[in-house]
């Protein structure tokens, strides 16, 4: 048993990398759902503009959670670092897929990824146990 363990057991020692693998596997998980929603329903893209900010909102709270977590210390940094990075390649993603512009929105974007990433990060550095 300790063998399938030891084989299946992935743990990222970085732990803005943790945090970023984190909350793109949630994000992911949110466009699914939203992707259903959709089809399910009568709604049309434009629509879910708000639903879409929420879950990169829940994305950045989980990213940043697991990067204080996996810190242990400076919470705040590790998180908002994962904050930053997160919504860098989210702007990169969209500028090389819809040929999108840089422009003060985006700034704003950056600069909310961090502060919610760093909010998930505080939180997370204090569920740290120490042994």
């Amino acid at each position: 048993m300790q063998l399938i363990r030891r084989l299946f057991s992935f743990r990222m020692s970085n732990p803005i990398l943790s945090g970023l693998c984190h909350a793109f596997v949630w994000m992911f998980i949110g466009a699914l759902i939203l992707s259903f929603f959709l089809w399910m329903s009568g709604m049309r893209e434009q629509d879910l503009s708000t639903y879409t900010y929420v879950v990169h909102g829940l994305s950045l709270i989980i990213g940043g959670f697991i990067a204080g977590k996996r810190s242990g210390e400076k919470g705040w940094y590790y998180g908002g670092l994962t904050g930053i990075v997160y919504g860098l390649l989210v702007l990169l993603i969209g500028f090389l897929a819809l040929d999108a512009s840089f422009n003060w929105k985006d700034s704003l974007q950056l600069l909310s990824a961090f502060v919610l990433a760093a909010f998930g990060g505080i939180f997370g550095v204090n569920t740290h146990r120490s042994s």
